[in-house]
């Protein structure tokens, strides 16, 4: 009786599935999707606990009321009577604004200084090195601090501000800039800016095969694409209404123009001078990672050294460039909350600091801010791995 019980078990399906690989590796995986469920609900529930507890209210309701406080930079409407929703739009815009110029003129400076490291010319290659050796081996934090205090703080006074061409005046409190406003012509600035970039990649792309076929010292198609995007705005500008507000002295600052704060141009200026460095040795090391013999054939083709880098070199060596340019990217984004120390109004600084400090509420102020840094992370590599395929396509 006992044998034949056994034998009618061993002939059960689940006795197979229970010795199939593939089964068991879906059944941990499902006890670990489960066990981390539970952890999760525990978190959850005992966080709410200890807030009920303590008398904290739990929510996003605290982003409709009033906020209080003054923010000395915003590019959306704001004042002290707006909403705790409305300093999370302030900071976030001057989060990005701060992450898109950096991005910006560091990659500009990088790539000019990763060019560079690779000059036969002694004095630029040894240049390029010493500011790539100084400048990431010194914590941002620091330059930071040195930017603001040290630079731009010591600056003279509004009364004797350094006066640059065209209305341009820096002093401690920023750079004072002269203001266009448009009186009219504004539907036809931006028809203007719109043709032309649906203009040029029209001509760009039709003629891709004439290009081909001109020499590199010969490019109509381009210097049209450059004419179109350069001309038609500015002259749209120029038929356009408008007046300029030039910044002028009052009684403690100048007024009357677009005035940049030192804490903006110190966070800017630290970031893009930082991460310039770290490019500049990535652009190098794809430089460098471009066989010899590309060089030699573009020499046997007659090109010239710039034209050999332009058109031979540099296209093949984005495939080493891009993914670690990914990287810093990301991190100059993340580093722009380092704001807090220099007073640069960001989302850290607005958000996670005053509004977190009046509000209380720890808990969805620090998820909302995470989220907002993790959806423009995945934004970014989303946008890097696109342009990646996109120039590993157009080279095979």
């Amino acid at each position: 009786m006992g044998d034949a019980f056994k034998r009618w078990l061993m002939r059960k399906p689940w006795i197979d599935a229970a010795y199939d690989p593939n089964v068991r590796a879906v059944a941990f995986q499902l006890l670990l999707v489960l066990a981390l469920v539970l952890v999760a609900v525990e978190i959850v529930l005992n966080t709410a606990a200890n807030l009920q507890k303590q008398n904290i209210a739990s929510g996003f309701g605290f982003l409709a009321r009033t906020a209080g406080f003054d923010i000395s930079q915003s590019l959306v409407p704001y004042t002290s009577k707006s909403s705790y929703g409305q300093a999370f739009l302030v900071g976030l815009t001057n989060t990005l604004l701060v992450a898109v110029l950096g991005i910006v003129l560091a990659t500009v400076l990088g790539f000019t200084l990763g060019i560079a490291r690779g000059s036969p010319n002694w004095l630029a290659s040894r240049l390029a090195l010493a500011y790539v050796e100084v400048v990431r081996n010194v914590p941002l934090l620091l330059q930071l601090l040195v930017w603001y205090v040290a630079v731009l703080r010591a600056l003279p006074a509004p009364q004797e501000a350094l006066a640059l061409p065209a209305g341009v005046f820096v002093d401690k409190r920023g750079l004072h800039l002269p203001r266009v406003t448009l009186e009219s012509g504004g539907t036809l600035l931006l028809l203007a800016l719109l043709v032309s970039v649906i203009g040029a990649v029209w001509l760009w792309r039709t003629g891709k095969r004439t290009r081909e076929e001109e020499t590199v010292e010969r490019d109509p198609v381009r210097l049209a694409v450059w004419a179109l995007v350069v001309l038609l705005p500015v002259l749209a500008l120029m038929i356009a209404g408008k007046t300029v507000a030039y910044p002028v002295l009052e009684r403690f600052n100048h007024e009357g123009g677009l005035s940049i704060e030192p804490e903006f141009l110190a966070l800017l200026i630290g970031l893009s001078t930082y991460t310039a460095a770290f490019i500049a040795e990535i652009v190098r090391a794809g430089l460098a990672g471009v066989p010899k013999g590309q060089r030699e054939a573009a020499a046997a083709l007659g090109l010239s050294r710039r034209h050999a880098l332009r058109f031979v070199i540099l296209p093949q060596a984005l495939r080493i460039i891009i993914p670690p340019l990914t990287n810093q990217y990301l991190n100059l984004t993340k580093n722009s909350s380092l704001a807090v120390a220099i007073g640069y109004p960001d989302l850290v600084s607005v958000f996670s600091g005053t509004v977190l400090n009046q509000t209380g509420q720890a808990v969805e102020v620090i998820l909302i801010t995470m989220a907002v840094y993790l959806a423009i992370s995945l934004a970014t590599a989303l946008t890097m791995n696109w342009f990646n395929a996109r120039t590993a396509w157009a080279e095979r």
